[in-house]
């Protein structure tokens, strides 16, 4: 089964909090990861923030269309415990 985002929270510059279905959560920083054209607004973090939780992907997107897989965020994010 393909890792589900349930919850996303911004934390500063391009780090978001995720939380996945199978309770794995953690950081990730995606501010190596914005190259594209699609991917040029994300660099403002002004609108880097507008990220939303797609209802059917279950999956980081953004207004103009941008998304990132959930299995590379979830093989990206970092756990604290």
């Amino acid at each position: 089964m393909s890792p589900r985002i349930v919850e996303g929270t911004h934390i500063k510059d391009h780090i978001l909090r995720l939380r996945f279905s199978d309770g794995t959560e953690g950081e990730v920083d995606l501010s190596g990861e914005l190259y594209g054209e699609v991917f040029e607004p994300l660099k403002q973090v002004a609108y880097f923030k507008h990220f939303s939780i797609h209802p059917e992907f279950h999956t980081v997107t953004w207004p103009n269309g941008a998304d990132f897989a959930p299995e590379f965020l979830y093989d990206r994010v970092k756990v604290h415990a």
